[in-house]
């Protein structure tokens, strides 16, 4: 150790004063200076070990002692025996699956320097050989490396050779700490390494990853570091990463269904967030089969009119909308021990606006897998409402033209009244919206919109349209004008300029149907809310009316 157990001991003398410890308890010093590591900023780590049962607080105290800083732990003899079980248990079912943090705190212990009670520290030692541990720190690191290297491999498959170059740094570093563990050195975090690597003396594999320790150090390029690493993978004893082509297939992703509206592919992950794929990015979505080679997939999509599927099928691996599988043994899950916590990477929301369009999400681009930015339950509610909006101005148009027809003046101002208020309700979707405000304040909530030539125009034109009268033919005739053009405006920024003319004839209101069909299948999948209570009738019918015979 870099301090002497005189000073150790000094330190804790004036340590134990400072805390609540228990009478007879052990101590030992654990952490890097215990292992032979360490330098003067860092920790001196305590552990105090209480020979009871009783829950001791697993956050530490910290205290600043002669100008180090201390740190200071509990655990009794239960929690001990615990956690040294809950080790064994795990890694019988499933050695990857083991928490790092229980594997450094029984680490920890293991190779700790006892100070006080040397007896209860020796039982407790006891209840695991360190035999078993390395074992299990051994495959424990192997598992890791595994999966960081085929991980790699299905990324080259894409064609991401910068990326599968790091991945492979990753694999190999978690392949070293498995190959030192094997020998002793099992001490978890990686700064240490060089350290551990030079206790084990000067050995060829030492030697051969210090040359490729970091993609920058090796001098050579992605995809030549990438085939080095995994040969040496190999070398250090991490068998089941061997670069096989066939045996990487692309899997399904729990919880992610893909719902289409009109000619617009969206992708709902985990009922929670919804992506938008532009048109070549949808090709490459669709040419995605499920159990097939990650290289036959790409080549099939690069030659069925969606070239350069790689890197998009790389972007939905990112995000978690495909996994990459390792054919009879599961899907392929990298993970980064000791390192942030990490899943499927959830882009920033689209910038797009309106967000929601007839035809589905507004995208970015050709290229497009955006977020919406709009949780999948609100989004489909805004949307459904989106579409009935649409179908209740076509309702009020039709009950606008019938009143001025017979000179009925109170009901044409209503009927245009309406008109306005479901073409508000359609923009105030669009953009978000949801749920929505009555409809005596939609005008006043335009306020909510972004500004831009379009919405500025929708906002000063709907302020001049509700003071609208209707007391002659001449005024019917001038507000049925300005309506049109008001919807067709508002149809325009909205993306719903090809909305059918619902009530006009039996194929307007069939392409009605099917537009809001499209859309009530994904809300009722997500449970949104329904904009009436007859669409639910229509999901039953599978989208047709319920009470036409057929033939």
């Amino acid at each position: 150790m870099i301090l002497s157990e005189d000073y150790l001991q000094n330190l804790l003398d004036k340590t134990i004063p400072q805390i609540h410890s228990v009478a007879n308890c052990a101590v030992v010093l654990e952490g890097s200076i215990a292992e032979g590591f360490g330098n003067s900023s860092s920790d001196i780590d305590f552990l105090l070990i209480a020979d009871s049962d009783a829950d001791l607080p697993t956050m530490p105290s910290l205290l600043f002692l002669d100008g180090r800083r201390v740190e200071v732990r509990t655990r009794s003899v239960r929690q001990l025996a615990e956690q040294f079980s809950a080790i064994t248990t795990d890694a019988r079912d499933h050695v990857g699956a083991v928490p790092e943090d229980l594997l450094n705190r029984c680490q920890r212990l293991l190779r700790s320097f006892p100070l006080r009670n040397p007896d209860l520290v020796a039982k407790v030692k006891g209840l695991m050989s360190f035999d078993d541990f390395q074992d299990t720190m051994r495959e424990w690191w192997a598992h890791h490396a595994r999966q960081s290297i085929r991980y790699a491999l299905a990324l080259r498959e894409l064609g991401q050779e910068e990326e599968a170059a790091a991945w492979t740094e990753a694999g190999l570093l978690q392949a070293v700490k498995s190959w030192a563990a094997g020998r002793g050195e099992t001490y978890l975090e990686p700064k240490w390494l060089p350290m551990q690597l030079d206790r084990l003396g000067d050995l060829p594999l030492c030697d051969r990853y210090r040359t490729l320790a970091s993609v920058e150090a090796s001098g050579l390029d992605p995809a030549e570091y990438s085939t080095a690493g995994v040969r040496l993978t190999a070398d250090l004893g991490v068998a089941g990463a061997e670069p096989d082509a066939e045996r990487i297939t692309v899997a399904r992703a729990t919880g992610v269904t893909t719902w289409q509206t009109g000619d617009r592919v969206h992708v709902v992950r985990d009922k929670q967030d919804v992506f938008v794929l532009g048109d070549r990015a949808a090709r490459a979505w669709r040419s995605v089969v499920f159990g097939r080679p990650l290289g036959s997939v790409v080549a099939v999509a690069d030659a069925s009119g969606a070239p350069q599927a790689g890197p998009q099928i790389a972007q939905f691996l990112r995000f978690g909308l495909v996994k990459v599988a390792w054919k009879g043994e599961g899907p392929i899950v990298p993970a980064m021990p000791l390192a942030a916590p990490s899943g499927p990477v959830t882009p920033p929301p689209s910038v797009a606006r309106p967000i929601v369009t007839v035809g589905g999400a507004a995208v970015g681009g050709e290229e497009g897998i955006d977020l919406v930015p709009l949780p999948a339950r609100r989004f489909s509610a805004a949307a459904m409402t989106l579409v009935w909006s649409n179908v209740l101005v076509e309702n009020a148009r039709e009950d606008l033209t019938g009143a001025l027809d017979r000179e009925q003046w109170s009901v044409a101002e209503l009927s245009a009244r309406r008109i306005l208020r479901a073409a508000l309700r359609g923009v105030l979707s669009a953009y978000g919206v949801n749920p929505l405000p009555p409809d005596s304040e939609v005008v006043r909530r335009l306020s909510l919109l972004p500004a831009g030539a379009d919405t500025d125009e929708i906002r000063a034109k709907a302020r001049h349209l509700a003071t609208l009268t209707i007391a002659s033919t001449a005024q019917g005739s001038a507000a049925l004008t300005a309506l049109d053009d008001f919807v067709a405006l508002v149809r325009h920024t909205i993306g719903a300029h090809s909305f059918p003319s619902s009530f006009d004839s039996s194929d307007g209101w069939r392409q009605t149907l099917e537009i809001g069909y499209d859309w009530l299948r994904l809300g009722a999948h997500l449970d949104a809310d329904l904009p009436i209570d007859e669409a639910s009738d229509l999901l039953s019918s599978g989208g047709a009316q319920p009470h036409l015979a057929t033939t």
